[in-house]
């Protein structure tokens, strides 16, 4: 299967020589492992600021590709999807997961075999089962009041 996000032409390891700031906008989005965590709703405890992972999905969410259904105009109707961006991943990093590559390179940490700008294929994250491939709820289908029902573990 081909690679939806574009990892063609990228310098050999740069994550591992580049820092988050210096990176091109395409080695930024190679960075994403198409894991589809960050699409799901979320619940944070406004005392604790603990945030709970869920398995309901995004409307745009694509359940089988694990990516945004609308990624280039996905503000048109999710306007509150959060852009992430290197000087803004100090702020958003407390609600990615722990697996994910911004996350983990943002702390210093190295990315996992089965990311697949290690391994080079890009259904490895799914066959690791680190993925929201076919596991998701479709937040029209879910009230919000009923989200907690559907917590998920970090990691997955």
């Amino acid at each position: 299967m081909t690679d939806p996000i574009d990892r063609s032409g990228l310098r050999p390891r740069y994550w591992e020589t580049t820092p988050l700031n210096r990176m091109t906008q395409k080695e930024w989005e190679a960075l994403c492992d198409g894991c589809g965590k960050c699409c799901m709703n979320k619940l944070e405890d406004e005392e604790t600021g603990e945030v709970a992972f869920t398995r309901v999905a995004c409307r745009l969410f694509d359940d089988t590709t694990c990516l945004c259904a609308q990624y280039p105009i996905r503000h048109q109707f999710v306007p509150e999807c959060i852009t992430l961006k290197p000087h803004t991943i100090d702020s958003h990093a407390y609600w990615l997961p722990d697996t994910c590559a911004y996350k983990l390179l943002h702390q210093g940490k190295r990315l996992y075999d089965w990311h697949p700008l290690i391994s080079g294929d890009p259904q490895t994250v799914h066959r690791a089962g680190v993925s929201m491939q076919h596991r998701t709820l479709p937040e029209f289908e879910v009230p919000e009041d009923d989200w907690e029902d559907h917590i998920i573990e970090e990691p997955i």
